[in-house]
């Protein structure tokens, strides 16, 4: 698991994603053929190593430099280990956690060396991240097991400017395929022409149904119009698009609060899922906005996006010690098959490999 000890930096970067309407004057259309890959959702632990190769550089190989040589294990070592680990954007409370357990541990001479000190990271790791994994997939077979009349089960997707909302729901709706799922998108990011462009493209790309109006139409009656939609055709799932926002601008908060009051008309437990697109390489600037999302809104899971760029990393650790949120999927690389459900120890074993 830790090979990565000996591990050369190599200075190969990969391009940052193409899909950005908000930054990029191509089409969306060409965005979208730039990032196509074979569709294959069976993803290796090897796949994920590799996607995560520049988190990786940051967060592991500074670990790796540090263990280099180390012979004791006495508090100077945790010390430096703790300030490294804050500098990975782990956060003080996941830090913290850590280095109490490795405390613990050492004084029961369970660790001994550099080498069981870092299984025993590793263990610890994985503990704290695993209730984070709550695959949305098991949330939506709940939730429609036994309901009669059947009913879509509602994804309302929510975030800031650039974070990769739409990029992200295009990816959502052929995971959701891939599942026999039947799918339906609903373009309520108004505001933008392009985004909705790109909605469309994405539905084309998934021979999926896109629900849209005019530029500047209200957006809670073009998601409430593509859910009735999906009733009267018996389609699964519902993934509505919302126009990017800060936390702080309280009239478009609003706004997503209107959308989920008009939702309960038709559906009392509308939206199912209120799901964050969060852009990891903000760091702890993003866990803060989440925060703010889900005290305005109220969150029921993340997509941490990015993770193949220039993120720490740790940033998922801080998320499981300060949020109390699922992280339903990350997303490590451009291609379609790239946002992936998470899973703790695979993240784990990969970040550290």
């Amino acid at each position: 698991m830790f090979g990565f000890f000996s591990r050369k930096q190599k200075n190969n970067e990969k391009k940052q994603s193409a899909i950005q309407p908000e930054a990029q004057s191509d089409t969306a259309a060409t965005q979208l053929k730039s990032q196509q890959q074979p569709d294959s959702t069976t993803l290796t632990p090897a796949d994920l190593s590799h996607s995560l190769e520049k988190t990786k550089r940051t967060f592991s190989d500074g670990l790796a430099d540090f263990f280099l040589g180390k012979k004791a294990i006495d508090a100077s070592l945790l010390d430096e280990l703790e300030s490294r680990l804050l500098r990975a954007d782990v956060g003080i409370d996941a830090t913290t956690t850590i280095i109490e357990e490795l405390q613990s541990n050492i004084s029961r001479k369970v660790i001994n060396d550099t080498e069981s000190l870092h299984l025993k990271l590793a263990e610890i790791m994985k503990t704290i991240l695993q209730p984070c994994e709550q695959p949305l997939s098991n949330v939506i077979a709940n939730a429609t097991e036994n309901t009669e009349p059947k009913k879509p089960f509602v994804i309302l997707v929510v975030g800031i400017n650039g974070a990769g909302k739409t990029t992200s729901i295009g990816k959502l709706a052929h995971h959701f395929l891939q599942q026999n799922k039947s799918v339906m998108l609903a373009a309520g990011d108004t505001f933008r022409a392009a985004a909705v462009e790109q909605l469309q493209q994405w539905g084309q790309r998934n021979n999926v149904p896109v629900i849209s109006q005019g530029t500047g139409a209200d957006p809670a009656s073009v998601i409430f119009d593509a859910v009735q939609s999906a009733s009267s055709k018996n389609i699964d799932i519902v993934i509505a698009d919302t126009a990017g926002r800060l936390h702080t601008q309280s009239n478009l908060m609003d706004e997503l609060a209107k959308i989920k009051r008009v939702l309960g008309k038709l559906d009392a437990n509308a939206p199912h899922e209120t799901l964050i697109v969060m852009d990891a390489g903000f760091g702890q600037n993003a866990l803060h906005q989440v925060k703010q999302f889900h005290d305005k809104i109220g969150l029921t899971g993340l997509a941490v996006t990015k993770l193949d760029g220039t993120a720490k990393g740790g940033i998922l650790f801080s998320i499981a010690k300060t949020l109390n949120l699922p992280v339903r999927f990350i997303g490590v690389g451009e291609g379609i098959n790239d946002l992936r459900p998470f899973n703790a120890a695979e993240f784990v074993d990969a970040l550290l490999e």
